[in-house]
């Protein structure tokens, strides 16, 4: 049986026009186009304005047979079939996807489409005119739909799914939804409908059909058990019927811990040993309990419940390993008790009331400790140990005695024997068996009052063995001390001083140190010679005063006065002793300021000794010199080099700025070499001084000699071979002026240094006949009342 389908639409035109048909023909698997004008099961179309009614052609795909695919016919209402129309195919894949034959108006597929690639073309149509090119009527547009097949399996969106569980969860937890998708069409037929199973897992979980959500389905599942499971899902295309595309996927789903497991000790008793010897704090063992849980849910704490030795041991919990670790907490005597016995608890810290049905969450074990035992040294009775024992004690007195004994069963006797790096001077002893200690010297409180010292026991079995005291020893005052003046005492008496007049105020000081205090009294001695001049008063409150017995003190008499005074202290036996007070006498105002009196007299009432002042009167000498010495100093004048530097040793001038004393100087130049070079004398040393300065004066200009003037050179070989020759001329180089006038003037010299040479009076009348140059010259030394007026 055949089925035609015929699909038509109508195009509106401004004027009248023609319509294009569109037919396809579906007979079985194979669509076929017609026209629909005439002939067996045609209708006649009448065209009428109406819109525009779309068209759509269907083409299957992944088409694989060898012929292009037919897609169906075009025919437009204008083709009288007498071969005057061609139709003209446009748009998405014309001409390279999709052909129409353009006498017929057939359509065919080219190529094998794919839906998943693209599932829609649009194409326009068009008739037009064989002979002019003309369109007999507007183009028309058409879309080609490219129906689905099933031909993808579904796909899961991850190959492999990881997914976690609290153990003990009940029947029907959701775990994880997987999710699967298929490239088909979800709108045509069951192409793209898809089912989900389980092909591994069973019997633990489950998974949804529709939605792909894994479920539970055992309960009470247990992570101790079992705590990895592996489940593989299917998804299948077609509704899960038979034939359809499947997809599977893998979830990996972890059971996570919950603390439903109570920790329990592996043994029901420990035991341990510690020395006797351990400190408090120190590890004596460890235990743990077994924990199936793990993470917080396996942190449990330890405690001691009960037990004799609880208050000396604790316990406190690892952090890291989870165990119980045992401590000392109170020092161990072997000798007092030698095994404990504690009853440790374990309990988890973090419990979950939902299983509080599977505890108690708690368990308990024994532990038995022994306490080894170890050598120990000797105990002394007492921490510290304080005797006492009198100054004036004879050697060999004891004071007390200190006591030990080794707390090992053994009980081994014990030796005592004294440090004597405590005792340097070796002034105590000890029994090394009773520890009787005891004086070896004499000992003196007001040298050292308190005495420390170590005393060691050592056990004779075991020398190893010591320990060691500290022994502190009072010496107790006894008065074997007599008071004597707090100072040394020196005063001065007016001469005009009256009877009863106090002069000074002594008092006393006593090395030792009563109980009571001290108690001093002052009297005059006996047989004291000043008894009439002075007397002691005392004041009752362990001071005197120096009191006059009468008034009319003279220098002239006597100048000073011993006065002895008789210091009594109050303890018993009682002690005393003289001490001598010097009372000088001196001449005072009214007033009884002192005015007058021996240099040594005034310094003592000054409160100065002789040393004192004999210290200020040389210290005053040393400045003075020091002042002296520093003046003369500033007097001497520093000469300046004359070479400042190293850098300044080349050619020099040397400048000698010395004027002479006038005419009477005939020891800084000889004027006779001067005027007659051919009389000087080679040997004779050089009388000028060491130039001062290194700058030269300005030169001279004299008349240049003539070439033969052998005089002038002479002259100057002569000066040369002086300077080489002279052992005070400088050390390095110098330039030397000399002053020569020559032996040929007419005038002979005019210098004043000449004079030296002559008794007599100069003559100086040849002036007047050299002309008016030497008028002026001729008028001050020319003529005899020049020389007269001279």
């Amino acid at each position: 049986m055949r089925t035609y389908l015929l699909l038509a639409f109508w195009v509106s035109l401004p004027q009248p026009g023609h319509a294009m048909v569109f037919a396809q023909r579906t007979t079985g698997d194979v669509t076929q186009g017609s026209l629909g004008q005439g002939g067996e099961g045609r209708a006649t179309l009448r065209r009428s304005k109406r819109g525009w009614m779309w068209n759509q052609f269907y083409i299957q795909e992944e088409y694989m047979g060898t012929d292009y695919q037919y897609m169906g016919k075009l025919h437009s209402d204008m083709d009288k079939e007498d071969g005057s129309v061609r139709y003209v195919l446009s748009g998405e894949g014309a001409g390279t996807l999709f052909v129409i034959d353009e006498n017929s108006g057939d359509l065919h597929a080219t190529k094998r489409l794919d839906r998943e690639e693209k599932a829609n073309y649009t194409l326009r149509a068009q008739a037009v005119n064989k002979r002019t090119g003309q369109p007999l009527e507007p183009e028309t547009e058409f879309i080609v739909k490219v129906q689905d097949i099933n031909d993808n399996e579904p796909k899961f969106a991850k190959e492999v799914y990881t997914a976690s569980i609290p153990e003990m969860s009940d029947v029907g937890t959701s775990v994880i939804q997987v999710t699967a998708t298929d490239a088909d069409d979800s709108m045509y037929g069951n192409s793209a409908k898809l089912v989900y199973s389980i092909l591994q897992g069973d019997p633990y979980f489950s998974v949804d059909s529709k939605t792909g959500i894994i479920r539970t389905t055992l309960p009470d599942m247990k992570r101790e058990s079992r705590e990895h499971y592996q489940v593989v899902i299917q998804a299948k295309d077609m509704a899960g019927q038979k034939g359809g595309l499947s997809g599977t996927t893998t979830v990996n789903i972890t059971l996570t811990d919950v603390n439903n497991s109570p920790p329990r000790f592996p043994q029901s008793t420990y035991h341990f040993s510690v020395p006797e010897s351990a400190e408090v704090g120190a590890q004596v063992g460890r235990v743990k309990a077994t924990d199936d849980d793990v993470g917080v849910n396996a942190e449990m704490a330890y405690s001691v419940v009960s037990g004799e030795g609880q208050d000396v041991f604790d316990i406190v919990t690892d952090a890291r390993t989870q165990e119980g670790v045992i401590r000392v907490k109170k020092p161990l005597d072997f000798e007092r008790k030698k095994t404990y016995t504690l009853r440790v608890q374990a309990e988890n810290t973090h419990l979950d009331p939902r299983f509080f049905r599977l505890g108690p969450f708690r368990d308990s074990t024994t532990v038995r400790i022994s306490v080894q035992d170890v050598p120990e040294p000797p105990v002394f009775e007492r921490p510290r140990y304080t005797l006492e024992v009198k100054e004036d004690a004879r050697v060999g007195t004891a004071m007390g005695s200190v006591s030990a004994v080794d707390p090992d069963v053994t009980r081994s006797p014990v030796r005592y024997s004294i440090d004597r790096v405590t005792d340097l001077d070796r002034l105590f002893s000890v029994h090394p068996g009773n520890g009787s200690i005891f004086t070896l010297k004499s000992l003196d409180r007001e040298e050292i009052a308190w005495h420390n010292i170590s005393v060691i026991a050592t056990e004779f079995s075991d020398p190893r063995q010591t320990s060691r005291v500290p022994v502190y020893i009072k010496v107790l005052d006894v008065n074997d001390n007599a008071p004597t003046f707090a100072a040394y005492y020196e005063t001065y008496v007016c001469e005009n001083a009256k009877a009863g007049q106090k002069i000074q105020t002594v008092s006393a000081v006593d090395a030792d140190d009563p109980a009571g205090g001290h108690r001093f009294f002052f009297n005059l001695a006996p047989e004291s010679s000043v008894r009439a001049n002075f007397t002691v008063r005392d004041n009752r409150d362990n001071t005197a005063e120096i009191v006059t017995q009468r008034s009319g003190f003279s220098r002239l008499e006597q100048n000073s006065y011993l006065v002895s005074v008789v210091m009594t202290d109050g303890d018993y036996p009682r002690q005393s002793s003289t001490g001598t007070l010097t009372v000088r006498v001196c001449a005072c105002d009214r007033e009884g300021n002192m005015e007058l009196c021996g240099a040594e007299a005034v310094a003592l009432s000054a409160g100065l000794s002789t040393a004192a002042l004999v210290a200020i009167l040389l210290c005053v000498l040393i400045l003075l010199l020091i002042v002296v010495l520093f003046a003369a100093l500033r007097r001497q004048r520093k000469k300046e080099p004359l070479i400042i530097s190293k850098e300044d040793v080349r050619d020099n001038v040397v400048s000698y700025n010395d004027e002479g004393a006038g005419e009477e100087d005939t020891q800084a130049f000889d004027i006779g070499t001067l005027r007659n070079p051919q009389a000087a004398d080679g040997n004779k040393q050089r009388r000028d001084i060491i130039p001062d300065s290194l700058l030269a004066p300005p030169l001279r200009r004299t008349p240049a000699p003539s070439r033969d003037n052998a005089d002038v050179r002479d002259f100057i070989n002569q000066r040369v071979q002086d300077n080489d020759g002279n052992p005070t001329a400088p050390p390095y180089d110098s330039l030397a002026t000399y002053a020569y006038e020559g032996n040929g003037s007419v005038a002979e010299s005019l210098s004043s240094l000449a004079s030296a040479t002559s008794e007599g009076d100069q003559d100086y009348n040849y002036l007047s006949e050299w002309g008016p140059r030497f008028k002026k010259l001729s008028d001050l030394y020319g003529g005899e009342d020049s020389d007269r007026d001279a």
